[in-house]
């Protein structure tokens, strides 16, 4: 039993902005009455909900090949143990440790991955198992699936809505994740897709056909987070066209569109870019079907790791530093090349504008997440950072001081004066991602609601504020005070369990017979040695 009395709440959900409120807690929950226990006193201080990263890269074999790669990133931070926490490493790519310590640290309760090979579902959910504090879900991969393609192909749309029902349960995944729809299965073959209508060879599909499809079936599953779309042609000069076109693809199907910033670059391919956030905003200004998520870079050495094999090749052949590339069978593939962001280099510069033109150009913060695709574009250690230079105009003039002038001179961002109150930043970073996600319990504080709750001192200087949370609370235990961690917990793995008709695992199962290494019986996350602590998340199948 917990009860926080005196602050000022910040809770976007119930409507609550900047009110003086206290808040009760008991058995993990937000309650209505005063239970007793435990009392904060958070006079002068900030309540919100814990935070949600709806888009990071934490687990999964993708996530484990890019720390073997990058011992150098984790001899340069190092985390002792101390009594409580176990020892780790963080860098760009912390351990599993380090990783739910840090979140927690800054204030966040909930972190999704965003890209998980079918195949990868198990390793995926062993991480998660040793990734302590926060609770978590990850997006499974099926943008380039050969069963998938070879049944559009066919017309068979039943037996693909069927199918990708069955692979959520099969894996414990928690929606459906493109990326490079189509590009990923020519990039086996050393070939990619540049127009949205570019044939798959061997399959007689296009990436607009498995866009529509996939966001179709979505739809008819009842998933609680629509498709997740890492466009085609991600990191090229012009791509903007291509995301235009994916937008528009979709007509009036819902869709979130991740790291957008990465997918906003006009331009000719080869070239240098320039910002097409103004046209693209736009058009998700006009369409409330739409969300996305930034992807904002930010000056730093980091890793690319992506489901987007080809562009993994890409950054390889520009930064000539050490790579890796994989292909999963009949499914995905992989791409991890670290990356440095220097705020001198012409092309770094107009990213990390781009980033932050979508966060003051979108003018409805509910369809628009805080996130750097983590390792991606930054660490998601470096959210109080952009925090700061979404609150604060002049820190921002500050900060375009430093970078390439002439590059900064070719985006809006000179001219966008607009400051995130604390009411849009509970948006951004918890309220609106819990929502987008429909994770019903989380990002609120009303009656009902997960007892995940951070509380900031009040500061003048809003990277330090959040930063360094005075305390952090995880169902409604205090794990965070003072920045030091006092307890250690484990929490949940959301997924979700769509139906399906049973036929389709007789053609599943030939299929298994006929292309994968691995029996069909032996696909399938057994729930009770994967996922000890889990929710299953409910979907509401629409006819």
């Amino acid at each position: 039993m917990l009860r926080i009395i005196n602050g000022e709440v910040y809770d976007p959900i119930n409507g609550i902005n900047g009110e003086v409120r206290d808040i009760y807690v008991e058995d993990g929950r937000i309650t209505a009455r005063d239970a007793g226990g435990r009392t904060i006193d958070a006079s002068g201080m900030v309540v919100m909900p814990g935070g949600v990263d709806m888009h990071s890269h934490i687990a999964g074999p993708k996530v484990n090949l890019a720390r073997k790669m990058r011992p150098e990133d984790h001899r340069a931070d190092v985390l002792p143990r101390t009594a409580i926490t176990r020892s780790g490493v963080g860098g760009s790519v912390p351990s599993t440790f380090t990783t739910g310590y840090r979140y927690a640290a800054m204030g966040y309760t909930t972190a999704f991955d965003a890209a998980v090979p079918p195949l990868g579902a198990r390793h995926a959910h062993e991480e998660f198992h040793d990734t302590p504090v926060v609770d978590k879900g990850f997006f499974v991969l099926m943008g380039n699936n050969e069963f998938i393609m070879q049944h559009i192909a066919a017309g068979q749309h039943e037996k693909v809505r069927d199918y990708a029902a069955w692979l959520l349960q099969a894996t414990k995944a928690y929606s459906i994740k493109l990326v490079n729809p189509g590009g990923v299965e020519l990039w086996k073959f050393r070939g990619n897709v540049h127009t949205l209508d570019d044939e798959v060879t061997g399959f007689g599909v296009t990436p607009r056909q498995i866009i529509r499809t996939l966001a179709d079936v979505g739809s008819e599953l009842g998933l609680p987070h629509p498709i997740h779309i890492h466009c085609n042609n991600l990191g090229i000069a012009g791509n903007w066209e291509t995301t235009l076109g994916t937008m528009q693809a979709l007509e009036d199907r819902r869709a979130h569109l991740t790291h957008i910033q990465f997918h906003s670059y006009g331009g000719e391919p080869g070239g240098l870019f320039t910002s097409k956030v103004l046209e693209l905003a736009e058009y998700v200004n006009t369409h409330p079907n739409l969300s996305v998520d930034v992807g904002q870079v930010m000056f730093s050495d980091t890793t690319s790791m992506t489901g987007d094999g080809p562009l993994g090749y890409m950054l390889y052949q520009v930064t000539g530093r050490k790579w890796a590339n994989v292909d999963v069978e009949n499914e995905e593939g992989c791409g991890i090349v670290p990356i440095e962001y220097k705020d001198k280099n012409f092309v770094h510069t107009t990213q990390w504008a781009i980033g932050l033109e979508w966060f003051l150009l979108v003018q409805d913060p509910w369809r628009i997440a805080l996130a750097t695709d983590h390792p991606n574009g930054a660490s998601f250690v470096s959210y109080p950072r952009i925090i700061r230079l979404l609150m604060d105009r002049e820190f921002r003039r500050e900060m375009m001081q430093k970078v390439h002038q002439k590059a900064l001179a070719k985006t809006s961002l000179p001219e966008l004066d607009r400051e995130y109150s604390l009411y849009e930043i509970a948006i951004i970073s918890r309220a609106g991602p819990a929502k987008l996600l429909g994770l019903k319990n989380k990002g609120h504080l009303g009656v009902g609601a997960d007892a995940d709750i951070t509380i900031y001192n009040k500061e003048d200087d809003k990277e330090k504020m959040f930063a360094t949370p005075r305390y952090v609370i995880k169902e409604g235990r205090v794990l965070v005070e003072d920045g030091h961690i006092r307890e250690e917990t484990y929490g949940r793995t959301f997924f979700v369990a769509p139906s399906y008709d049973p036929g389709i695992e007789a053609d599943i199962r030939e299929f298994f017979d006929k292309y994968y290494t691995v029996r069909f019986e032996n696909y399938p996350v057994q729930l009770e040695h994967y996922l000890p602590r889990h929710e299953v998340v409910a979907c509401e199948r629409q006819t």
